[in-house]
C-alpha cells in the first residue's frame, strides 16, 4: 500500500486538471530588499531578511481578502491562501496548468504527481506579480507542491523479527536509561505536522499529555486520522519521551507551507515532520523556497526542527542546514547494529557541503521497513491495507507494522526533547552537535541503494561520520549527560544535579517512562504495560543521582574532559 495524498492525480492517459482550489503562499515585499524565491541562502542567519514588515504583511493580506481570496494563515515569511483558477489568472494575469510529473514518494516504483505552473514564469511554481496591481506589495507567489509522507511499508506474510512500543524503540534509543533517571521531556513541547491524530487505546491507557488536534489551514476533520500515518508516528514519539506535551498539526498535503507556519505559531520546543519531496539537484522551486524560509524562520526563533531523511529519495527540507536530518540503521535482536538500507543517505547536491543524514532512529530493511509494531485508527488506510498484505495484524485491529524515517524522524523529535528538558538553554545548532556527538556508531551495511536507477545512493557505513547513517544511532542517555555538562563556548549552562522526580508539578496521570518489553513475531495484543527484559536494559541499573559527577566549580578544561568521558564511555 502506498498513501496517496490529498492532491488532485491525473489517470494514465489523461491531462491533468487544475483542481477546484489552489493553495499558494504569497511572500510580501521582504524586509531585505531582495525577493525571497531570489534568495539561494535560505537560513536561519538570513532568516530576518526574508520576512516583511508588519504593515506591507497586513496590506497585502487585506488586498488578497478584498480580491475574493481566502486567507488561511498570516506569517512574517509568507501569507498562505486559497482560491479557484480562474480567481488567480483574473488577478495576476497568469494562466495557471497542471502538469503531470514523475516522483518518487519512497522506496516504490516511479510514481507521477500533478503539479502547477504559470506558463510567464520559468521557476516551478511561481507567479511573478510585475505588472499587476499588487507589483510593490507582493514580490512573488508559490503555488504549492504535493508533499508525501515518508511513507513506511507493510509487514511480510512470514513470522518476522520486529520492535514493539514503548519499550523497545526506548530501549534502541536510549531513552529508557534516561528515563529511569528521571528524564522524559516533561516540560517540553512538541508539535508534530502530519495527517492527524485519533485516539486510541494504546495512548488512553498510557496518560500521555496529548493536546487537541489543530487542523492546519485546509485541513478538515481534526479529529481523524483517515491515513493512520500521524498517529503511528506519535507512538514513536512518545515511546522515547513519554512527558512531553504533543500537539499534532493536522495538513493538507498540498499547503505543507502553511501547516508547518501554524505549528511555528503554536511556540513549540520541537517540531517533527515526516515527510518532505525529492530534490536530488534541481534548483529550489518557488513553493520550496518558501518551506525553505519558514524552516529558517522557526530555527533563528529556537525551535528545533527534525525532519526525515526519507526512503530512498533525497528528502527535502531534509537537506536544509539548519535541521536535523532523521536516517535508519537496524537493530538486530542481538543489538547489533547495521545502517537500514531502506532509509536515504546521500550529499546535497542543492546545498553544497550539506550531508544527510545528522543521526538515525530505529528503521527496517527491504523489502517493506515492517519492524515497529504501532497503533493506528482502526479502519484507516494503514489498518486496512496493511492486515490485507499480511502483517500479521486482523482489518479493522488498529494495529500496522512500519517504520522508515517517519519512525526515526519522531524518535528523534523525542530524543530531543529529553535533551532539552535536562537543559533547556540549548539552541537548535547545539542540540544537534550533541546528539551527534553521542550518537552511537554504526559501521556495517549500506545505506538506502540506488535501485530506482538513481545514483547518489547505496553509501556504506564506515567507522565514523559517513553518508550511510550520518553519525550513528542516537544514544539520548548519553545525549543528557552532556547536555547537563554542557561546555559550549561562551554559552552554557550551570550545570545541576540529576534527579529522580523533582519539583516540577507532574500531571494528575503522568506518563510512565516503560521499560523494554521482549518482542515477537505474534500479531499486536491490545496495550499492556512494557514488563522489563534484558534485551535493551544494559548491565546495570542507573546510580542514585548522588554518585553522578557535578561540573560546579570545574574549569572549562574539566568539563570538556567530563564531556569526552561520557561519550567515549561504554554505558551499555
Amino acid at each position: 500500500m502506498r498513501h496517496r495524498p490529498q492532491p488532485i492525480y491525473a489517470d494514465p492517459g489523461t491531462e491533468p486538471k487544475l483542481p477546484k482550489k489552489i493553495f499558494a503562499h504569497a511572500s510580501p515585499t521582504s524586509i531585505g530588499g531582495r525577493s525571497l524565491f531570489e534568495m539561494d541562502d535560505l537560513t536561519a542567519e538570513t532568516a530576518l531578511a526574508a520576512a516583511a514588515p508588519h504593515d506591507v504583511m497586513r496590506d497585502a493580506a487585506a488586498a488578497l481578502e478584498e480580491a475574493g481570496f481566502d486567507i488561511l494563515h498570516v506569517w512574517p515569511t509568507t501569507i498562505s491562501f486559497a482560491g479557484s483558477p480562474k480567481l488567480f489568472a483574473r488577478e495576476f494575469n497568469c494562466k495557471l496548468k497542471a502538469k503531470e510529473r514523475p516522483v518518487s514518494r519512497d522506496r516504490s516504483r516511479p510514481d507521477k504527481a500533478t503539479f502547477i505552473d504559470c506558463k510567464r514564469t520559468d521557476q516551478s511554481g511561481l507567479i511573478d506579480t510585475t505588472g499587476t496591481r499588487y507589483a510593490g506589495l507582493i514580490e512573488g507567489i508559490a503555488v504549492d507542491e504535493p508533499r508525501f509522507v515518508s511513507q513506511e511499508s507493510i509487514a511480510p506474510k512470514t513470522d518476522y523479527w520486529h520492535l514493539n512500543v514503548p519499550g523497545d524503540v526506548s530501549g534502541g534509543c536510549g531513552a529508557a536509561r534516561a528515563h529511569r533517571i528521571g528524564l522524559t521531556g516533561q516540560g517540553v513541547r512538541v508539535v508534530m505536522v502530519d495527517t492527524g491524530f485519533e485516539d486510541h487505546p494504546y495512548f488512553a491507557a498510557r496518560g500521555y499529555n496529548i493536546r487537541p488536534v489543530e487542523a492546519g489551514p485546509g485541513a478538515t476533520a481534526p479529529d481523524k486520522d483517515e491515513c493512520g500515518h500521524g498517529t503511528a508516528q506519535a507512538a514513536n514519539l512518545l515511546a522515547v519521551a513519554p512527558g512531553v506535551e504533543l500537539t499534532m498539526v493536522k495538513m493538507h498535503a498540498s499547503n505543507s507551507v502553511a501547516a508547518f507556519n501554524h505549528a511555528v505559531s503554536l511556540s513549540p520546543d520541537v517540531i517533527s515532520l515526516s515527510w518532505g519531496g525529492d530534490l536530488a539537484a534541481e534548483p529550489l522551486s518557488a513553493p520550496d523556497k518558501a518551506l525553505a524560509a519558514a524552516v529558517a524562520y522557526a530555527v533563528k526563533h529556537g525551535i528545533t526542527v527534525v525532519c526525515a531523511a526519507g526512503n530512498g529519495v533525497f528528502g527535502f527540507p531534509a537537506q536544509h542546514p539548519d535541521v536535523i536530518a532523521a536516517g535508519g540503521a537496524y537493530m538486530e535482536p542481538d543489538r547489533r547494529l547495521r545502517a537500514s538500507d531502506f532509509s536515504s543517505g546521500f550529499e546535497s547536491k542543492v546545498y553544497p557541503g550539506r550531508n544527510v543524514p545528522d543521526v538515525c532512529g530505529l528503521v527496517g530493511m527491504q523489502p517493506t521497513a515492517a519492524y515497529i509494531m504501532l497503533p493506528v485508527p482502526s479502519g484507516s488506510e494503514l489498518d486496512r491495507y496493511c492486515s490485507l498484505a499480511g502483517d500479521g495484524t486482523k482489518g479493522g485491529d488498529g494495529w500496522a507494522a512500519l517504520s522508515g524515517t517517519s519512525a526515526a524522524a519522531a524518535q528523534i523529535a523525542g530524543v530531543c526533547a529529553l535533551v532539552l528538558e535536562a537543559n533547556p538553554s540549548l539552541t537548535p545548532a547545539e542540540l544537534r552537535d550533541i546528539l551527534r556527538r553521542t550518537a552511537r556508531d554504526v559501521t556495517e551495511g549500506r545505506g538506502g541503494d540506488a535501485t530506482l536507477g538513481r545514483p547518489g545512493m547505496g553509501h556504506p557505513a564506515e567507522v565514523g561520520e559517513d553518508l550511510a547513517t550520518g553519525s550513528g544511532l542516537v544514544d539520548a542517555y548519553k545525549a543528557a549527560l552532556v547536555a547537563k555538562v554542557n561546555g559550549y563556548g561562551d554559552h552554557y549552562s550551570p550545570f545541576y544535579s540529576i534527579r529522580v522526580g523533582g519539583p516540577r508539578p507532574m500531571p494528575e496521570q503522568p506518563p510512565q517512562a516503560e521499560r523494554p518489553s521482549t518482542p515477537s513475531p505474534a500479531s499486536p495484543q491490545p496495550a499492556q504495560p512494557a514488563q522489563p527484559v534484558t534485551m535493551f536494559s544494559g548491565t546495570g541499573a542507573a546510580q542514585p543521582p548522588n554518585a553522578w559527577p557535578t561540573s560546579q566549580g570545574m574549569t572549562r578544561m574539566e568539563r570538556d574532559l567530563l564531556i569526552k568521558l561520557i561519550i567515549d564511555a561504554d554505558l551499555d
